[in-house]
């Protein structure tokens, strides 16, 4: 699965917050809602988030293997 955990770190490193992304950079509250709970995002999202806080994908996503989907 993959999990927006990176995000919340690269936010604190760089000085942003939630709050910065909605109200400073137009990133609708909807959006910041599906990270929060590692709901899909969009390629465009993701491309606009990683101009937003000058970083790489892998410092937004990561993918963790779900034992779930083993069997």
């Amino acid at each position: 699965m993959i999990s927006y955990n990176p995000l919340w770190n690269t936010l604190k490193a760089k000085g942003q917050s939630t709050y910065t992304l909605i109200n400073k950079f137009g990133v609708p509250a909807s959006k910041v809602h599906r990270l929060r709970h590692n709901l899909p995002i969009t390629t465009t999202t993701l491309d606009d988030l990683c101009k937003i806080l000058d970083c790489r994908v892998e410092d937004i996503l990561e993918f963790e293997k779900d034992e779930k989907e083993n069997g």
